[in-house]
Parts: C-alpha cells; structure tokens; sequence
C-alpha cells in the first residue's frame, strides 16, 4: 500500500510541476509583447544565447558534416550510389541533424546559463527587489531571455546545417572522389521547399522548449548554490528529452 501510496504522490507532484510550468509559459507568452517594446534587450539575449554559442555550433557542425560523408559514402557505395551524397547529406542535416543536435547543444550551452542566471538572481534577492519596485521579473528578465532564445534557435540551426553540409563536402568530394557537380546538382535537384520548412518548424519549436524549461527552471530555483547547480541539471535533462520527444511528434505530424 506504501509503494501505491508513493506513485501516486509522484503523480500528483509530477501534475503539479506540468501546471506550474503550464501557467508560466501562458503568463510568459503574455507579457512577451510588451517586452519586445524594449529591442535592447531582446538583442542582447539573442547575443547571448545564439552569438556566443557559434564556436560550438560551426564546430560541431563540421564535424558531424563530415561523419556524415564518411558514413553516407560508405553506405551509398554498397549500392553503386556515391554520387547521391549530397542529397543524402543535405536531407539529414535540414529535417533532422541540424535542427536535434542543435537543440541538444543549445540546451547544454545557452539553457544551463539562462537557468544559472536567473537563479542567481533569485538567489541574491535581485527578483524580489524588482517586485519590490512594482516591476514584474517575468517582463523584465524572463521575457527578453526567452524570446532571445527562441530567435537564435532557427539560425544556429540553420548555420549548423550549413557548416555540416560543407564539412559532407569536404570529404565526400576533397577526400573520396565524389564529382562535385554531381553532388552540388543532385542536391539542389532534391532538396525542396518542404524540407527546409520542417527544418525550421523543429528549430523554433525546439528553441521555443528549450527556452521556456531554462527559463522556468531557473525562475523557481531554490535560493541556494545547491538548488540553482539543481535546476541547471534539470535544464539539461528536461530539455534533451523534450527535444527528442517533440521531434518525434513534428516528424510523425510533417510527414
């Protein structure tokens, strides 16, 4: 009876957490107008969040390009098929590679800062000084930091797609003879309009999750070194799962 008894308190705190976080966002989307009437800060998120992740995204972009055209070379020859790379490449990288491996990169670079920030802030009593001051923190510091995150994703996402697709190329056709113009050709011949636009719903949905778990997190942090470290560890895993949950949905849907 203990062990139900315990299930079914773990359901309930688990119903609770999914309505508090239900209400945040709702109450984040509200606000989130007026505080794109102050760009300034807006822009410095979108800095923030997306121009100090470049490194990571253009490098880890290339190299998944490349491991990309390794393995796409070497299953394609089996089939007499090398000269279809590019599209294989491409393909990949616009509807699932860029968008997922980006989110996942996003969520460990910019969500633990967004998280460690706002908790910090939580922590040294800046948040409640802003209410204090009949300031509401949700406007003021969640909102710019949430639509920040939201306009990186679809560019990194987009910049990760491009640097994979050159790094394919660069050892499809520089290191395993691929023709060029047969990989160029062959993927502008097959890649569509559709494609890049599932690319680009994932991106925005993927950065629209992530945003809003780092954000949720690091607002309900406990005030401590102990319960910020906590939810930055929650940002991580909640929003990897997310990610991978909602592509599921969006692939299942789009196609």
């Amino acid at each position: 009876m203990s062990l139900v008894g315990g299930l079914v308190e773990s359901g309930r705190a688990q119903l609770r957490k999914w309505g508090r976080f239900t209400l945040f966002t709702l109450r984040l989307l509200a606000v989130s107008p007026r505080a794109l009437l102050r760009p300034s800060l807006v822009v410095e998120q979108v800095h923030n969040s997306g121009a100090l992740s470049l490194v990571i995204i253009m490098l880890s972009g290339l190299f998944v390009g490349m491991v990309l055209g390794l393995q796409g070379y070497d299953l394609l020859r089996r089939f007499g098929s090398t000269e279809s790379l590019g599209t294989a490449a491409a393909l990949g990288l616009l509807r699932e590679l860029g968008p997922v491996v980006t989110a996942l990169l996003f969520a460990g670079r910019a969500g633990t800062a967004l998280t460690s920030e706002i908790g910090l802030m939580s922590a040294t009593d800046q948040l409640s000084a802003m209410e204090m001051m009949a300031v509401d923190p949700v406007r003021r510091v969640c909102a710019p930091r949430f639509l920040g995150g939201v306009i990186a994703m679809p560019l990194l996402a987009a910049i990760f797609s491009m640097i994979g697709i050159y790094g394919a190329q660069l050892v499809g056709v520089t290191l395993m003879g691929v023709d060029a113009g047969q990989f160029w050709s062959q993927m502008r011949s097959a890649v569509e309009l559709r494609d890049i636009v599932e690319g680009v719903v994932k991106s925005v949905a993927f950065g629209f999750a992530c945003s809003a778990i780092a954000v949720y997190e690091g607002y309900h942090a406990v005030p401590t070194a102990e319960g910020v470290g906590r939810a930055t560890t929650r940002t991580v895993v909640t929003s990897s799962v997310a990610v991978l949950a909602i592509d599921y949905m969006l692939t299942a849907v789009l196609l």
